[in-house]
């Protein structure tokens, strides 16, 4: 059995990664600027923003486990967040299309009773097919993009259909590298 887990996100599709590992939790949403600091790696990124997600979501609970995560999409060394409107989604496809790029996922692990807290990302290589501009509009258009790092979605999403090839985890693309977590939260458990 896990321990019972705080989710500072309010990604549905974490929530269902969770749901998928049979854990019971809770959502918080907390406010945390994303902005990347000049010079800073995308894994250093990851981790960052999972921890202070985490920290700011342990807020009004004094047990469980804290969740937070992070995800960002990386071409040519460039992060690629959400897009802030609809042009900026259509730029950012049409900049993946054809090509290869990394999705790195960070998770920040935060034992409310204990202060134990556990960092790490994972990386995972996405090629892209090559698109038209036909498919890029109609993907914009359902509006499906403007909430995920780099303009897509690889589950119960037409972004899927974009992707010929993954190397790494895939849930690491969804938004939460599952294996790693439940690892995690089962070795905090043992401890507790």
């Amino acid at each position: 059995m896990l321990p019972f887990i705080i989710l500072a996100s309010s990604s549905p599709r974490r929530q269902q990664l969770l749901r998928q590992m049979g854990a019971s939790f809770t959502i918080v949403k907390p406010e945390v600027d994303e902005s990347p600091i000049p010079g800073e790696s995308p894994e250093m990124l990851v981790e960052r923003l999972s921890l202070r997600k985490a920290l700011a979501g342990k807020l009004d609970h004094d047990s469980g486990i804290v969740l937070g995560s992070d995800t960002v999409v990386v071409l040519d060394g460039e992060i690629l967040g959400k897009p802030i409107d609809a042009d900026d989604a259509r730029g950012m496809l049409a900049r993946l299309s054809g090509r290869t790029h990394t999705v790195f996922t960070g998770f920040a692990l935060v034992d409310l009773a204990s202060d134990e807290q556990v960092v790490s990302h994972e990386r995972t290589d996405v090629t892209f097919r090559a698109l038209d501009q036909e498919e890029i509009e109609r993907y914009v258009a359902s509006g499906s993009p403007l909430d995920k790092a780099g303009s897509y979605g690889i589950q119960d999403d037409f972004g899927a259909v974009f992707i010929e090839r993954i190397v790494g985890d895939y849930y690491t693309v969804v938004g939460l590298p599952l294996a790693r977590v439940y690892v995690e939260l089962r070795r905090m458990r043992v401890r507790a």
